[in-house]
Parts: C-alpha cells; structure tokens; sequence
C-alpha cells in the first residue's frame, strides 16, 4: 500500500469546530452543559441529565465562539469568559440557564478579568480577579451572580496569585522575588506571615494548590527534591504531610480529583510517557481501577455532582475521537453520552508512540512520534524509504507535549510526514533539573536538543535528512526562527505561527498584568532588557539579528491582537527579510490573538501551510478548495508560494 491509496482526509475533519467538547455535569446533578456549534460557531449547550439528546443552546454567541464554561453553585446559573478578537481583555459573563438572561459581571473595557474560585458555602457568590484599578495587579473581588454587583476583596499590591477556603476568607498568597525565586505568605490576623521562600529553581515546580474544609493547604513541593511531590499543610497544627510523589514526573494538578464538597485532593496523575494514576483517598480508589478499563486512551474525569454520585468521565485515546461518559457510581457502570469528533472513528488513524531520545550531552528527552498509517503498527519500525519530517515544536516552554490524540500529528502524518514532537530541556513536568536545564538556554542547549532528536530520527532511518521542516507556535515560533537562523542547514523549511524574534522587544511588551511574573521569566530567559548589557544578551539570543542568514523557505502566520507576541515581532522579521531581498509568505488575521481560534482561520492556515509543505518537502496535498471561506486572512507576502 501507498499513501496514494489513502484517502485524503479533509482539514476541516481535524482543525473545524469539534460536535462536543467540555462536558459538564451541574453541582445538582440535573443537567449536562457543553460546548457545541450553534450556527458554526461554538456555544453553550445544556441538556436534562437524562435527555442528553434534548440539549438547546443557551448563548448565541456569532463570532469568536466560546472556550471555556463552568457551573455555579447557583442553580441553574452557569458562567464564561469572552474577550475582543484575541485582545485577552477577558470579560465574565453570567447566563441564567431557565430564562436565558446574561449579564456581563466585569463590564469595565479594556481590563482583563478571569474567575478565581467559588464555593457550596456561598452558592451565589464567585470570585474574579481583575486589573481595573492598575493595569499590572489583579485586584480580587466578590461577586454577587443575583445582582452583579461587586465588592473588593483584596487589594493586590504586587502578589501572582491568591488563595481562599471555602467560606471564600484569604488564606494564602504568592509573590515572586527579584532574583526569580518565590515566596509564600498565609494571611492570618489581617497580617502576611511568611510560610515558605523558595529559589528560582523552585518556582515552577513549588506553590499552593487549594485549601480543604480541614483547615489543609495542600501544595505542589520540589524544594529538597528533583520532582514535585503532593503535600498538605495542617494549617491548624502545623503539621506537614506528603500524600503522592513520583521518581520521574511532578505533581501537576493535571487530572486531579478534588472532592466537590470537602475540596480534598483524592487523587493525582503524574506523567512521564503517559499518564498515571496515584490514589490518596481510598474511597476513590475503585472507581480510578473501573476507569482505566474503559478503553485504549487516558480517562480523565472532568467534573462530579455535589452528592458525588455521578461523573463526567472524559476517555483520550491517541487514534481516535475522545469521547465523554457518565459514571453512576454506585453501580460502577458508563453511560456514553457522546464522542468529541465522532467522524475521527471512521478513519485509519496512526498512533502516538513515546519515546525517549537522547541528547547528545546524555539528557533524557520525553518524545512522541506518529508514521503514516500505512507504516503504523503497535511496535513501530522504520519505513523501507526514509520519509519528509515535521518536528512540531511547542510552546511555552514552560509546558509540554503530551500522548494522545493531535489534530496536527495526524493531519501530517495522513499527508505522508514523519512527525516528531520533542519536551527539549526547559520543559515542565519532568523534574525541577529537567526545567532548570533550559535557564539562560534560548537559542543554544533547548535548540541543541531540537537538533539532536531530528538527527535521531535520520540515524533511526524514519527521516529523509533532507526534506526536514520546522514548525511551531509562540515560543515553538520561535524555535522555528531560531532553526532558520542559527542552523539553516538543517531545516529545509519553517512554519512560524506568533513567534518572537526579538526577545528585547518581546519583554518590552508583554501585557502589563504578567508585571509579577517578570522576575521569573528574565531569569529563565537569562535577561531584562532594562540594560546595555542585557539588551546584548537577549539580541545574541534573536532571530533578528541574524535574518541574513535565512536561506530556506518561511511561512508565517500571525494575529494583530496578539498581546503576547505581538505582531512586532512577525512584522521585524519580516521587514529585516524585505531588506535582504529575502523571499517570506506572511498572512495576519486581523480577528486574532494569541492563537487562532475561529475555525475559519485555523483552517485556512493549515490549508497555506500544507500547500508550504508539500511544495519544499513533497508530501501529499489537499487542494484549498473552500478552505479561506469565511477566513479574515490578509496574504501580506506570499513568498512566491504557487497557491497563493
């Protein structure tokens, strides 16, 4: 069999809007909310918890579309965050499921607002975090969901974030300090009273996670030790206690279970290749057994009634849809209510093999990788022909790559691509060394690792050394940049989506409320801006100073109201590459942020970047077609691409 005798598998069945996503089950038990498209774009859906096919959607939302819900303790009352075209000036809205009444909860412009935490004790209150009164701390207020009306809780003079209990009192609060370290204070008598203080080292890996009806502060923990283990805080006695560790992964609050009345941590997943599971209360314990025999893929459960009686259960598997079931927990039985992307399991899609490469100073680096499904099999050997590659690089990086299903893996492997995903040095969820390896590393060892696992793909015969791209997003755009510029010869080509390339003015202009953060991040970085000498330092390390050197073909994508990455940086590249009479394709949706999040747009890109690829790499191709219907994209360059 050849890659001609697959079928072409349309983008839209990867990048469109999924049928369902985010699953939800109310406080009461009553009803199932979700995510779903109403009209193309993706809205709120609720049905009966026994109707589930009886849903109706409860907003009406007709352009960006929503990401994000959750339930309120009162019922009946549901929440969810909307921003401007990517601006990130995130606005909480209320929407009273029965009558359909919606109310803007922080309707202040040019602010962003996010949800803090809410509680069974006061169904009709949450708390939300905004930056109204200055631009770079996020004051935390109490609002009523009856009446709208708000009332600041704490003023916020420089902390990164607070923590309550769950009569929504202060407990806790983290502040980073100037040379990249943290600390944390408990607010006790109307005081800070110092808890802990950990170095730059620790940052990542160390800090509270919530506080239990016990009076326990319960925390992620790697000060004395390389991973971070799951610890409570007697807050009463004093007393210290570590609950879950692992010898190779942190604790990182993916997947947690949290009891939903108590708010005690009952189990946790660590994950080095995959997830897994460590129980702490026994009284989930066989509940976690049932669920991991659900089926090739991770269960995770995303949400519980306040009787705890019921779940919502979400099964990832790496080669089909995710799908999403109710729990009846006292019969140990699934309903399965529905798949996220139910046309996925009519396809022959590939599986997501980890694996471990080596760098070449001995640091082990946590991969995954996917083959065309015509090569796929359980035990994965190298092809008869070594094939192109894509090395999918991703952001952050302060994050990592994970096993399961990927929209790009199998976009690109259908194409007939090698793809490859690296957690190189400076990733998270490794092991403090593991992070701390990528301290003061942009542009050399974190890149180095990037070089090492392509040259690991070549020398395991899976990759055609001469037919490699690069491709990624925010700090994976960077890299791009980087593969471009320090080793051209390298990479055959680059896909660059919202990629810094000039980190001096890249941390010149990060949204003013990450103010807090800034310490960290110039240590890991390695720099500030804010001298002559580290204005060499961060340039040393850009893309722009070294866009002379770009021989090979660039696409870029980009959105104008990005406020991390701003279109600065794609605009400087670009205009140094102008200079030089260097060819660029470079396309800017001007409906965008950080992130393209109309499915519009995201298809419309990966319909150029696929035409990109096949032209410089030679994998399959699906003709635009209909593609840029309904796309705000604007071709600013086309860089001689055929398709445009």
């Amino acid at each position: 069999m050849t890659d001609s005798d697959l079928p072409l598998v349309p983008r839209r069945t990867y990048f469109g809007n999924p049928r369902k996503v985010l699953l939800r089950i109310s406080p009461d038990g009553r009803r199932i909310g979700f995510l779903a498209p109403l009209d193309g774009v993706m809205n709120i859906w609720v049905a009966p918890l026994h109707g589930f096919e009886e849903a109706e959607p409860v907003t009406s939302n007709t352009h960006r579309g929503i990401r994000w819900f959750q339930w309120t303790y009162s019922p009946g009352r549901l929440i969810y965050i909307r921003d401007s075209d990517g601006d990130e000036n995130f606005h909480v809205y209320c929407v009273e499921v029965d009558s359909g009444r919606e109310t803007d909860l922080t309707p202040v412009e040019g602010v962003s607002a996010f949800p803090t935490d809410q509680t069974p004790r006061l169904p009709d209150k949450i708390l939300v975090s905004m930056n109204d009164r200055d631009p770079r701390f996020r004051d935390v207020h109490a609002v009523d969901l009856s009446s709208g009306e708000r009332e600041l809780l704490v003023r916020n003079d420089g902390f990164a974030g607070f923590g309550f209990d769950l009569d929504l009192e202060l407990v806790d609060g983290v502040r980073y300090l100037e040379d990249g370290g943290a600390e944390c204070l408990l607010w006790h008598d109307d005081e800070w009273e110092p808890l802990y203080r950990v170095g730059p080292e620790d940052t990542i890996n160390t800090g509270p996670v919530i506080t239990d009806a016990d009076g326990r502060l319960w925390l992620t923990w790697s000060r004395d030790r390389n991973t971070s283990a799951l610890r409570s805080l007697d807050l009463r006695t004093g007393e210290w206690k570590t609950h879950a560790e692992h010898p190779k992964a942190d604790f990182t609050g993916r997947g947690m279970l949290i009891h939903p009345t108590t708010r005690s941590i009952q189990a946790g997943l660590f994950e080095y290749e995959r997830m897994e599971y460590q129980v702490i209360d026994d009284d989930v314990r066989e509940d976690i057994d049932y669920l991991q025999t659900l089926g090739r893929g991770d269960p995770i459960v995303t949400s519980r009634n306040l009787d705890d009686d019921l779940w919502i259960v979400a099964l990832t598997p790496d080669d089909r849809s995710r799908s999403y079931h109710l729990y009846y927990r006292e019969q140990k039985k699934t309903e399965l209510l529905c798949h996220s992307r139910p046309e996925l399991n009519r396809i022959n899609l590939s599986r997501m093999h980890p694996t471990v490469i080596e760098s070449r100073d001995g640091m082990g680096l946590v991969s995954y990788f996917t083959l065309p499904s015509r090569l796929d099999s359980e035990e994965p050997v190298p092809p008869d022909t070594p094939l192109p590659m894509v090395l999918l690089v991703h952001g952050g990086p302060w994050a990592r790559d994970h096993w399961g299903y990927s929209p790009r893996h199998q976009w690109l492997a259908n194409r007939g691509y090698f793809v490859l995903s690296v957690n190189f040095r400076g990733s998270t969820g490794l092991g403090k060394s593991y992070v701390n390896a990528g301290n003061g590393e942009w542009a050399g060892k974190m890149h180095r690792d990037l070089v090492d696992a392509v040259q690991w793909a070549v020398d395991k015969g899976y990759a055609d050394g001469d037919r490699v791209a690069i491709m990624g997003g925010s700090y994976g755009g960077y890299a791009t940049l980087v593969g471009l510029t320090f080793t051209p010869e390298v990479f055959t080509c680059g896909v660059d989506r919202f990629g810094p390339s000039n980190l001096v003015t890249l941390l010149q202009n990060v949204p003013e409320y990450w103010a807090p953060m800034m310490p960290m991040m110039g240590k890991r970085i390695g720099a500030f801006p804010d001298n002559d000498d580290g204005k060499q330092y961060l340039l040393e390390r850009s893309p722009i100073t070294r866009a002379d050197r770009i021989v090979r073909p660039l696409l870029i994508g980009q959105g104008s109201n990005d406020p991390r990455v701003t279109k600065m940086e794609s605009d400087q590249i670009v205009g140094a590459m102008r200079e030089k009479g260097l060819p660029v394709t470079y396309l800017l949706y001007p409906d965008e942020g950080h992130g393209f999040q109309r499915p519009e747009n995201r298809t419309s890109f990966f319909a150029v970047a696929g035409q990109f690829l096949s032209e410089h790499l030679g994998g399959r191709c699906q003709p635009i077609g209909e593609d840029m219907e309904g796309s705000s994209m604007e071709v600013l360059d086309d860089g001689d691409l055929e398709a445009l």
